[in-house]
C-alpha cells in the first residue's frame, strides 16, 4: 500500500470518527429533551477526547470490563456523565433504548456515573477532586503487581481548584507513575470565578510530563494520549470549548445545566447534520 492510499485510508477514518461524535451529540440532545436533565455544555466538551479512548486506547469492552490487565479509565468530571454513556453505547455496553432513559426514575444512567449501576463505568464520580486519587491508587496498584498497562483520567479545569488535585500530583510524581495519564478538559469555564494560570508550569513543577493538544481533533488527541515518559506521569491539557459544536450553548453559563427545549432541541438537530 502506497502512502496515498494510507492517506486516503486517514482521512476516511477522520471524517467516520466525525460522523460518529455528531451522531453521539444528537443521541445526547435527544435524551436530554425527554428529561431536561444532564450537563450538555460538558458533555460536548469531552466527547472527542472519550471517543478517541475508548475506539483506539483503552481495549475496553464488555466482555473483558471485569479483568485488572487491561487500561483503565476514569471520567472524573462525573457531570460530563452523558458523553460517557453516549461513548459507552456506540461500543454496545448498553443499548441505545437505554441510552434515551436517561435521568428517569428506573433508570441507571443517573447525572453522575454509578460504577454499581452502569457496565463500562469504572467509578462512581461526581464529587470533584476525587477521581484523579482514585486513578493514581489504580495506577500504583499495577505498578506494584507489574502490570504493563495505563490508567486515564480525565478532569475539568474547574475541578483544578481542588486541592486533592495537587496533592494527588505531588504523590502521582513521587512514585513515579508513568503509567498515569491525566487529561484536562480545559475548557476556560472556571475562568470567572478563579484563573489558573499556566497549567503546563504547574504541573512541570509538580514533576510531570507535560503536553497540550486541542481536545477536539482526534488526532492531535491520539498522539498526545500515546506519550509515555520513563519515570513521569503524563498531563495532557486539552484546549476545549464547552458546548462544542452547538453556537447557541458554545461557552455561554447560561447552559451549564439546562435541557433544551423542543424548539431549541431542532436547531441543535439542525446544526448538527
Amino acid at each position: 500500500m502506497d502512502a496515498r492510499q494510507l492517506s486516503d485510508q486517514a482521512e476516511e477514518q477522520m471524517i467516520s470518527d466525525i460522523e460518529i461524535v455528531k451522531k453521539m451529540k444528537r443521541e445526547i440532545i435527544e435524551a436530554m429533551l425527554l428529561t431536561g436533565e444532564g450537563h450538555l455544555p460538558s458533555a460536548f466538551s469531552i466527547i472527542d477526547i472519550l471517543w478517541v479512548l475508548y475506539d483506539k486506547i483503552l481495549n475496553i469492552d464488555s466482555n473483558n470490563i471485569e479483568k485488572d490487565d487491561r487500561n483503565h479509565f476514569i471520567l472524573s468530571k462525573g457531570h460530563g456523565a452523558l458523553a460517557l454513556y453516549a461513548v459507552l453505547s456506540e461500543r454496545n455496553f448498553f443499548t441505545k433504548e437505554e441510552l434515551r432513559k436517561f435521568a428517569r426514575y428506573d433508570s441507571p444512567l443517573g447525572g453522575h456515573p454509578d460504577c454499581k449501576k452502569v457496565l463500562g463505568v469504572e467509578a462512581s464520580t461526581g464529587s470533584l477532586g476525587h477521581g484523579l486519587p482514585m486513578a493514581i491508587g489504580m495506577a500504583l496498584g499495577m505498578k506494584i503487581r507489574r502490570l504493563n498497562h495505563r490508567v486515564y483520567t480525565i478532569v475539568g479545569d474547574g475541578e483544578c481548584n481542588e486541592g486533592t488535585i495537587w496533592e494527588s500530583a505531588l504523590l502521582a510524581s513521587h512514585h513515579c507513575l508513568n503509567n498515569l495519564v491525566c487529561i484536562i478538559d480545559y475548557n476556560h469555564s472556571t475562568d470567572r470565578a478563579l484563573t489558573l494560570g499556566n497549567l503546563s508550569d504547574k504541573f512541570s513543577s509538580f514533576g510531570w510530563c507535560v503536553t497540550i493538544v486541542n481536545g477536539h481533533i482526534h488526532e492531535e488527541i491520539l498522539k498526545g494520549l500515546k506519550i509515555i515518559d520513563d519515570h513521569r506521569p503524563l498531563v495532557i491539557i486539552a484546549d476545549t470549548i464547552k458546548g462544542k459544536g452547538i453556537k447557541m450553548i458554545e461557552n455561554n453559563p447560561a447552559w451549564h445545566h439546562r435541557g433544551p427545549t423542543q424548539e431549541e432541541a431542532s436547531i441543535m438537530l439542525k446544526e448538527l447534520q
